[in-house]
């Protein structure tokens, strides 16, 4: 037997692909999981078809999961796969546009037959040829016969079978990249505890594929990506739903309210939902609503109670929410609106992710209806904006509008668990003195009423979506109406006070061309910023999180650079609304809207033709 090849590597990127029905979903996750706990930095981005069963078979019903890891800083899934493992002829159509010149094809060999040829709509009986693919190694794999080898004195029928495929593929992947078996079998004895012949079958087919690896050495390579050095703590890998549910959790524990969240499932925001209705130890309150008008309203009617209330949804549940949000800014009450972005419009592309609601949280309103608006930047740190949205939303008596989006929600990073005490205080502004209180009288720094509710003798109040004067009672005065929308607008400026100031990530004193980006763009635009100063060029990276109020120092920062370039997933939201506060510069933009996230060559092409313009 040949000795194993070992090849090191600094990072690597592998794509799953397969049928919608062939686990590519759960087997990405396992791995890149596992592959967190051995202490690697990993970016990944769940791919997978909006249908709910698309034709077996076809592109369309074609579902994908990359993942990169290495042993220095992970910011994006990689612009393209090393190593594809394909189940289908329809994977490699799919995928062939995503590898990485020279990479390396796992493929099941047993389900290249003429049928599944022909429903991927390969005209010859070579898909690789057709897909210019000749000079990849490819390994081909009977993954679906040996899965049923493997399985043979269980009892199975073929259907429960073949949904074991792959664990075998995810077992010789394993072998391949030196990963432990010892965390995905955990997962599947707890997940499978009251069905011992799945959990049994499942390990079996794992380990075959393992051992299929180890045995045919000579033909499948061993890689070696050491573990990153990173900063002491105890991790986990998170996805940026689940982030922003333990953001939310944390908020609500640290302000000593209960955490109340009405909402309406749509992808990709559901998991939200589901990760905070499993949380009743905590006292928290899930209402799913029978729409996401009665979600919203229902967080409203929360809020007013004295909860920390959440209302969670996507782009068209935003558009419906929309009056609501009108209703807690006139009422003037602290509420959380996650937002997590898709492609639109209308239904558009429900699994696809998008930035294109940012003018909707703005100004998607009747009226003159200011709310604060955050973004988050990764997977991981959607706990802190989520965090911070709910501090905000306490302790200056408005709506905040937290925007992530698909590749956030879906995606998952290793985040450090941070201690509940390192955490920044949260102080809900609660009236307590019935004698001075007034139902919109304010706070001299930060114009925020005091909140009042029900059950708290003394502090009766009228409340609702009609305007009011000082002491809550309906006012139809044009100079009231004025003067009130004037101050809840600059209530909202007034947050500035709050946040950070935008840092430069590059050239401090300016520089050639400043590239700016919101929310979920930043690891790549990160990763761009970093190769291009690299190879000497004098660019620097503006990253926001804060969209309403901007930084306050923004105009300062904006100032020092001789090109501003603007990248963001719509056709030019950011930059409209930079044209209009900041009229004074002119922003040159780089947009996608392909329900993709940029690349880091799209970037960098973009980029570099500005250097040179």
């Amino acid at each position: 037997m040949k000795e194993t090849k070992v090849i090191e590597l600094e990072e690597v990127a592998i794509r799953f692909s397969g049928d919608s029905g062939d686990g590519m979903q759960l087997t990405g996750t396992l791995f890149s999981d596992t592959t967190a706990l051995l202490g690697n930095d990993i970016s990944t981005f769940p791919d997978y078809p909006s249908e709910i069963r698309a034709p077996q078979g076809t592109v369309g019903g074609v579902s994908g999961f990359q993942v990169q890891f290495g042993k220095k800083q992970v910011n994006t899934p990689g612009d393209n796969a090393n190593v594809l493992v394909a189940m289908n002829p329809a994977a490699i159509k799919a995928n062939a546009r995503f590898l990485e010149p020279g990479g390396t094809i796992i493929y099941d060999s047993d389900s290249f037959t003429e049928k599944n040829l022909r429903k991927a709509n390969f005209e010859t009986d070579d898909p690789f040829a057709e897909c210019n693919l000749e000079d990849f190694f490819k390994i081909p794999v009977p993954i679906s016969s040996l899965t049923q080898e493997g399985l043979k004195d269980f009892g199975l029928d073929n259907k429960s079978v073949m949904r074991s495929k792959n664990m075998f593929a995810l077992g010789l992947v394993c072998w391949m990249f030196n990963r432990p078996l010892d965390y995905v079998e955990e997962f599947v004895k707890n997940k499978f505890r009251k069905k011992p012949v799945v959990v049994d079958s499942n390990i079996k087919v794992l380990h075959d594929g393992y051992n299929y690896g180890l045995t045919m050495q000579h033909m499948t390579p061993s890689y070696l990506v050491h573990p990153a050095e990173i900063e002491n703590g105890t991790y986990r890998n998170i996805n940026g739903n689940h982030a922003t549910a333990w953001g939310l959790l944390a908020a609500a524990e640290k302000s000593g309210l209960e955490l109340f969240l009405g909402s309406y499932p749509i992808t990709p925001a559901t998991d939200i939902l589901t990760a905070l209705s499993e949380r009743k130890d905590l006292g928290v309150k899930t209402f799913q609503a029978e729409d996401e008008i009665a979600g919203i309203c229902s967080a409203i009617g929360a809020s007013f109670a004295g909860d920390l209330a959440v209302t969670t949804t996507s782009g068209p549940g935003l558009a419906l929410k929309g009056e609501a949000i009108g209703l807690a800014v006139m009422a003037e009450l602290p509420l959380v609106i996650v937002n997590v972005q898709r492609g639109g419009p209308s239904t558009g592309l429900p699994t696809k992710t998008e930035q294109s609601d940012l003018m909707q949280a703005l100004y998607g309103r009747n009226g003159e209806s200011p709310v604060v608006v955050l973004a988050a930047s990764t997977p991981s740190d959607c706990f802190h904006y989520a965090y911070m949205s709910a501090k905000i939303a306490l302790e200056r008596m408005v709506p905040v509008i937290l925007l992530t989006d698909g590749f956030l929600g879906n995606g998952s990073e290793p985040w450090k668990i941070p201690a509940m005490a390192d955490l920044p205080s949260i102080t809900p502004r609660v009236a307590n003195d019935s004698e001075e209180f007034l139902a919109y009288k304010r706070d001299a720094a930060t114009l925020a009423r005091e909140w009042a509710f029900p059950g708290m003798a003394g502090f009766e109040h009228r409340i609702g979506g009609l305007e009011k004067n000082i002491t809550g009672t309906v006012s139809h005065d044009p100079e009231n109406h004025q003067v009130n929308s004037e101050i809840r607008e600059e209530k909202v400026q007034r947050v500035v006070d709050m946040i950070p100031d935008l840092e430069i990530c590059g050239d401090e004193d300016g520089g050639d061309v400043l590239v700016v980006s919101w929310g979920g763009t930043f690891g790549h635009t990160a990763s761009t910023v970093r190769e291009l100063r690299l190879a000497g060029k004098s660019v620097s990276l503006a990253h926001f999180n804060y969209i309403k109020p901007l930084p306050k120092n923004t105009k300062e920062v904006f100032s020092k650079f001789k090109k501003i370039i603007v990248c963001e997933l719509n056709l030019g939201q950011f930059a409209a609304y930079l044209r209009n506060e900041l009229p004074e510069f002119s922003y040159y933009q780089a947009n996608k809207l392909k329900g993709l996230p940029f690349t880091v060559s799209e970037l960098k092409e973009s980029i570099t033709k500005l250097l040179e313009d």
